[in-house]
């Protein structure tokens, strides 16, 4: 997602990382990299984030879902936050769709298929544009990619997210 951000258009993902990779056998070489460093012009890719007033803007409006990829204990206010002052809860409006749920045990996403029934399971409309978040930015990320995956190409991170909205005071709150 980052690297979409800055303007990277060739970007993959090695789906199971490099453990899957190792325990597949697959060839691996060691050493250096005999190849000039390449030159990139960032071309800040606006669309793919969201700040916290662009969320706040999509509170009661339809057609754009955010979905939370906390755990559904953090996102449904039962379980505390594991960063000091941090309220619970979720943003109102929000779907939970851990990012723990999008991923199978070799690590690797879950085939097309399931992940799609994921993500209409949560009440996600995978026709309209989409706003993941977390609880830093970060496996929001896997959420973007997920659907990414789909070929969901409407979506973009809230990267404040839950440090951002749940550390303030003004902001609605749902448990």
């Amino acid at each position: 997602w980052h690297l979409k951000v800055l303007g990277h258009e060739r970007v993959a993902v090695l789906d199971g990382g490099w453990a899957k990779w190792r325990a597949e056998a697959r060839p691996v070489e060691a050493g250096s990299v005999g190849r000039a460093p390449a030159r990139h012009s960032v071309s800040w890719r606006r669309d793919l984030v969201r700040d916290r007033a662009g969320v706040e803007a999509l509170l009661g409006l339809d057609g754009t879902t955010l979905v939370d990829a906390r755990a559904a204990g953090r996102f449904e206010g039962r379980d505390p936050e594991p960063r000091p002052g941090l309220k619970r809860g979720h943003i109102p409006g929000a779907r939970n769709v851990p990012f723990t749920t999008l991923v199978a045990s070799d690590g690797t996403f879950l085939p097309r298929a399931e992940l799609e029934q994921r993500f209409r399971a949560a009440g996600v409309d995978l026709k309209g544009p989409v706003v993941a978040s977390c609880g830093s930015g970060v496996t929001a990320c896997v959420v973007a990619l997920a659907l990414d995956v789909l070929g969901h190409r409407h979506y973009a991170v809230y990267d404040g997210s839950w440090a951002e909205w749940g550390g303030r005071d003004d902001p609605p709150i749902e448990r």
